[in-house]
């Protein structure tokens, strides 16, 4: 029996190749021996021993991962308690109002963003740089957060905690043991989502950084605007892995989650 053409899997391998084909260039650029992106002369690895031999590069990199991990973490313990906020709120309007309000932030642009906080710490006196930066990938990534914790609250139900209550769970135990491990899956979807945002974040993170201060993303920009360099495919070949492997973290966190709670309701059951 043939199998009968479907458009649908034409149109996703051309999404697949028009999202991929930048990247896979960019890498398989990053082992040319030449200087340039024109003609490919030949396989090295010369551009990777220059960008470890970078130490300002390495130095920039390791900041922006501390920014990345710091903002995630902080992000992601607001974010999980104002998800808790929203849902515990009893008035419509007011639960419907804060919801708008964090959904401006995300649909807000980027540029408006920077711009706000610029103005808000010159404003405020406070300097720019590790401090300022911080704080910013915070307030962007709180957002996020909420939206990917929130669903699994609201799919956790009152039921559990009823049942939870009735067996005699006072509400830090509540908190705990019944509803930190089932909205688990949210919480690690909103802290790999707010690394993923605080890592290549280009447009805020160009407002408030200062001397001395920068970021990967504003460290290429700055860097290609004064030519072509193949250490800069380097990086981002390195990048993309560090991408990859979030990915597939994740991946296993979550069957492994998911293999965990049918475990439990197996015993339960």
């Amino acid at each position: 029996m043939t199998r009968k053409f479907k458009w649908r899997h034409l149109y996703l391998w051309l999404v697949f190749i028009v999202l991929y084909a930048p990247i896979i260039f960019l890498v398989v650029y990053s082992f040319s021996a030449g200087t340039t992106m024109n003609n490919f002369h030949g396989f090295t690895w010369s551009h990777y021993q220059d960008l470890f031999a970078d130490s300002r590069l390495i130095a920039i990199f390791l900041d922006t991962l501390l920014i990345a991990l710091l903002s995630s973490v902080l992000a992601t313990t607001i974010g999980t308690l104002g998800a808790l906020g929203i849902n515990n709120t009893t008035r419509p309007v007011a639960r419907n109002t804060i919801l708008s309000l964090n959904n401006i932030l995300m649909v807000s642009p980027d540029v408006i963003i920077g711009a706000s906080f610029l103005i808000f710490f010159t404003a405020l006196k406070i300097p720019l740089g590790f401090g300022s930066v911080l704080l910013s990938h915070i307030a962007f990534s709180i957002p996020i957060v909420v939206l990917m914790v929130l669903p699994k609250i609201q799919e956790m139900g009152t039921s559990l905690l009823d049942a939870a209550s009735d067996l005699g769970a006072n509400n830090w135990q509540l908190l705990s043991q019944v509803i930190v491990p089932y909205i688990m899956p949210g919480i690690f979807s909103g802290f790999f989502m707010a690394l993923t945002y605080s890592l290549d974040d280009f447009a805020v993170t160009f407002f408030v950084t200062g001397n001395g201060f920068t970021t990967l993303s504003v460290e290429i920009y700055s860097r290609a605007r004064q030519g072509i360099n193949l250490e800069i495919n380097a990086l981002s070949g390195l990048m993309f892995l560090l991408a990859l492997i979030l990915v597939i973290g994740y991946y296993f966190i979550n069957q492994y989650s998911s293999r965990h709670r049918a475990a439990a309701r197996g015993r339960r059951s």
